[in-house]
């Protein structure tokens, strides 16, 4: 059995269904057209999901299609590969990739463009391979062999390796039908609202489909810490910490903005206060 083919069975038996799912982002019906029929032409495609713009790609991958849905409960990546054009409006494909490689674990990324310029920042971001416009199919079969790879590089079972905690992280969020990316560096803290959560920026409040516990998680290591099972806020907007008769409450940042700290983690709170005090 060749290397294609050790490989393609590796992602089958993971995904109990033989094939990848593959995404494909572009806003020209022509190019589309184009994308999609180099893409069912190589044998290791299964699905294609077609999406004309970011923020319908953004919304495809976090919506209730079934397939994706038990791929993301089993611990994989929503769809295993994203082919995305570089120019499109409003979102751009780079902007998309930067908020697909936050996904933990991320799909693989392989640009598909008219235009040669962006290469090297394609490359930073971590896709495996960047396709000139008109592509053939021997090339997209070039592409699909180094997303294989990855794929196995990275354990198997299509799914691919969680990037590295970035210096910042951007979450897509919905406004009067555009997206707008707002980056975790301009949160000032985070409240639950049930399966929601609201990130409260300087500018504003946001409401993002993500639990308060994932982004906990996720934000860890940025020095996020939990104060209450509804707020999250970044330990070093922290200005003070108040007791008072009903408890702990801390104060944040210029806005002096006054939020509960519950008794479980009062705790926790004073020694991450106390440690990042030290020298």
């Amino acid at each position: 059995m060749g290397v294609l083919g050790k490989i393609a069975l590796t992602v089958s038996t993971a995904t109990k269904t033989p094939g990848l799912v593959v995404l494909a982002v572009d806003d020209e019906q022509a190019g589309m057209d184009e994308l999609v029929i180099l893409l069912n032409g190589n044998r290791q495609v299964r699905r294609v999901l077609k999406a004309f713009d970011a923020t319908e790609a953004l919304r495809l991958l976090s919506g209730d299609d079934e397939e994706l849905a038990a791929r993301k409960a089993a611990g994989m990546p929503v769809v295993d590969v994203v082919f995305a054009d570089l120019d499109m409006p409003g979102l751009t494909g780079m902007e998309l990739a930067k908020v697909v490689a936050g996904f933990k674990p991320a799909p693989v990324l392989v640009f598909v463009t008219a235009h040669s310029h962006e290469a090297v920042a394609a490359f930073e971001l971590g896709a495996v391979d960047y396709i000139l416009k008109p592509a053939k199919q021997p090339r997209m079969d070039k592409a699909m062999e180094r997303v294989l790879t990855k794929i196995n590089s990275d354990g198997g079972g299509g799914s691919a390796a969680v990037p590295e905690q970035r210096d910042d992280e951007v979450i897509p969020v919905e406004l009067a039908g555009t997206t707008k990316l707002v980056s975790r560096a301009a949160v000032r803290w985070v409240e639950a609202q049930g399966d929601y959560a609201r990130l409260y920026t300087s500018d504003g409040s946001h409401l993002v489909r993500i639990p308060l516990a994932q982004l906990e998680e996720r934000w860890e290591k940025a020095g996020f810490v939990r104060i209450h099972r509804s707020y999250l806020v970044p330990l070093s907007l922290i200005t003070e910490l108040r007791m008072g008769g009903s408890g702990y409450s801390v104060v944040i940042g210029h806005e002096e903005k006054v939020l509960p700290v519950s008794r479980r983690h009062t705790r926790e709170l004073k020694d991450r206060l106390v440690r990042g005090a030290g020298p």
